[in-house]
Order: C-alpha cells, then structure tokens, then sequence
C-alpha cells in the first residue's frame, strides 16, 4: 500500500536557527516556512536528491509538537511520511486491520495541499507515521 518515502520530520525548537544550519554548514536549499493553523505547527521543506526533510515547530499554544519538545528540547525526528495513492482506500485498509489513525479519523489537508493522516505510533514500532495521498 504505502509507496514512496516523502519525508522525514524533525521537530525544532527554533525554527530560524534550524534552517540556517541547513542553508549554512550542510548547504542545502531550505524553502520558505508556512504556518499549518489547522495542524499546530509552522514548516519548511528541505528539498533534497531523493527526499524531502521537514523542518517543524510549534505554531500556536495547543501545537501537538509542544509537547514533543518538551521531552526533547533540542529536537529530534518527530515522524516519517509515506506517499499513498487513496488516502481514503488506506483508511478502510488500516482501520480494517485494527490500526488507530489519530485525530478524528478523517484526512486533513498537509503542507503540500494534499490529504494526509497520521497513525499512533504504539502500531508502528514506535513510530508515528503520516501517510500523504500523491496523485503519480
């Protein structure tokens, strides 16, 4: 089901000094930040060879990644993101076979204006993963 990798995001306390580590000692091109509202968190996208690195921090005093930086104040890998076809064949499929998706079950728009959701990471190893609907 799930296909490409889309990105790996890394949750920062500080957004401005983040990208410009990116931009400076690992010279990559870092794009411009937009602020998610619905999601809580304000992103940039490092656009590399063959993925993308997510930059987030918190947007907001109800951002879900508060909490994260909160047990890990210097930041740390917060989630990764796989492309689907369907988001919604991937909900039925998933909720089919017992997986919890977070939030009230139904996708939301994500920062490349697509459909995305997120499942609990106690069904995924430890991991909390997005699945993003990418039309190919």
């Amino acid at each position: 089901m799930i296909g490409s990798l889309n990105h790996i995001a890394i949750a920062v306390p500080n957004l401005v000094e983040a990208m410009a580590k990116y931009s400076g000692p690992l010279g990559a091109k870092v794009g411009i930040p937009q602020d998610l509202v619905e999601h809580g968190v304000t992103v940039v996208f490092i656009n590399l060879p063959n993925t993308k690195i997510e930059l987030i921090s918190p947007h907001g005093d109800n951002s879900p990644i508060l909490s994260f930086l909160k047990k890990n104040p210097n930041g740390g890998i917060h989630h990764i993101c796989y492309e689907v076809d369907c988001i919604n064949d991937a909900i039925s499929k998933l909720t089919k076979d017992g997986a919890t998706i977070l939030g009230d079950g139904l996708p939301k728009i994500g920062a490349h204006g697509n459909p995305v959701i997120f499942l609990h990471p106690k069904d995924f190893n430890g991991t909390l993963i997005e699945l993003e609907e990418v039309k190919g």
